[in-house]
């Protein structure tokens, strides 16, 4: 248990907060340049996300800020906490590596601040770190324990099999997973994701997630990745891999699923690729009989996958198609034409008891979040993942 942190370390770190208003996302790109000398750590960024205005950068900016902010009010950082250390034990984050990023963020604040940056400054955010480090190691050795000791878990990395590939549309491919060992797998929760240790030829090591669309089995996961334009997993998934392809697999993993017991009426949002986990979550509502409603929004017909699966297995299916084609609309692929509005939101789900679950592009989070807010569904009813760094949406 790491010691708590006196009031003249609490006073020092709270002295910075005007300078990280100013320069914290300096000090990020800078961290993260010093953390990428290391091809280890690298290996464990998508580095789509640390080129040009990245939104990653913003979020540890924000998050340094927020720590140094409530550095006497930890309690209100428990949610982020929560999500942290998910994303950790997915990518098998383990203690050396808080190491790394100690010497890199305090050599970061270093060389932005300059003479600002003095020892007892330097001191009092390496006490900070390490407190909340502590936090996170500790927390992050129990989730790991309590996965491996699981029926079905795994600790580390375990070698999986591609028993089968589906073509769900022209940019997604499904891949059942079975392992190679042929034991049972853990079940997870509707909505959470794998974690994959990737080696692919010309491009080396990298670490990717992936939403588990299937509903727990015991036996097997399933993926469905769309091919992204330059994505170097992703392409590689659609373009190499084939059945008999084994990949190295971290257990189920964050903080986005379905809770498991509810009276309230269930509606599911997505758009684009966000169905994946929605699927998984049909699966179990249907297998339990329970109502749901799945509202999806997509392009067109050609990004449009596993439409049929999702009629099949929702209470009520709307699907709204932005730029349906001449084919899309002769066949009737969707329900609507345009965007899902917040305005259509409240018209046309009980607002006043149902649990929301949303997964898209963060403009449709945005667009979902901050509606259903407004609309007056309490935070604490509204369950949202999205791809990519995650950010609080209910900024306007």
């Amino acid at each position: 248990m790491a010691q708590a942190l006196t009031r003249e370390i609490k006073d020092i770190v709270l002295a910075t907060v005007p300078p990280l208003e100013e320069h914290g996302q300096t000090i990020v790109s800078e961290m993260y340049n010093r953390l990428f000398e290391n091809d280890d750590i690298r290996a464990l960024f998508n580095q789509s996300h640390q080129t040009g205005n990245s939104a990653q950068h913003a979020a540890l900016a924000n998050a340094i800020l927020g720590y140094a902010k409530n550095i006497d009010n930890l309690e209100a950082l428990g949610p982020v906490v929560t999500r942290i250390v998910n994303k950790h034990v997915s990518l098998q984050i383990k203690p050396h590596h808080y190491d790394h990023v100690a010497t890199s963020l305090l050599g970061a604040i270093s060389a932005v601040l300059g003479d600002a940056a003095t020892k007892e400054v330097l001191n009092a955010w390496g006490e900070a770190y390490w407190f909340l480090a502590d936090l996170l190691i500790s927390t992050e050795t129990e989730m790991y324990q309590n996965i491996a000791a699981t029926a079905g878990g795994w600790a580390d990395w375990r070698s999986f099999t591609i028993s089968e590939i589906i073509t769900e549309s022209e940019l997604i491919k499904s891949f059942i997973l079975r392992p190679v060992d042929g034991l049972t797998v853990m079940k997870h929760r509707p909505g959470q994701y794998l974690s994959f240790d990737f080696d692919i030829p010309n491009s080396g090591k990298l670490r990717r997630n992936y939403s588990i669309s299937c509903a727990p089995n015991g036996e097997y996961y399933r993926i469905s990745v769309k091919k992204e334009p330059g994505g170097i997993a992703s392409g590689w998934l659609h373009n190499t891999a084939k059945v008999g392809t084994n990949l190295q697999v971290a257990a189920p993993a964050g903080d986005f699923f379905l809770k498991e017991s509810t009276t309230s009426e269930v509606v599911l949002l997505s758009a684009g690729v966000g169905l994946t986990p929605m699927v998984a979550m049909l699966e179990t509502l249907a297998a339990n009989g329970q109502k749901s409603t799945y509202l999806h929004a997509t392009q067109n017909g050609m990004t449009h996958c596993m439409g049929d699966v999702s009629k099949s297995l929702a209470t009520r299916s709307v699907t709204f198609f932005e730029n349906p084609s001449a084919e899309d609309q002769k066949i009737a692929r969707f329900d609507i034409e345009g965007r899902i509005t917040p305005g259509w939101l409240t018209a046309n789900t009980n607002t006043n008891t149902s649990d929301y679950y949303i997964c898209g592009p963060k403009a449709f989070m945005a667009m979902a979040v901050r509606g259903l807010l407004d609309a007056g569904v309490s935070s604490e009813r509204i369950n949202y993942e999205f791809f990519g760094p995650a950010e609080a949406l209910y900024a306007s």
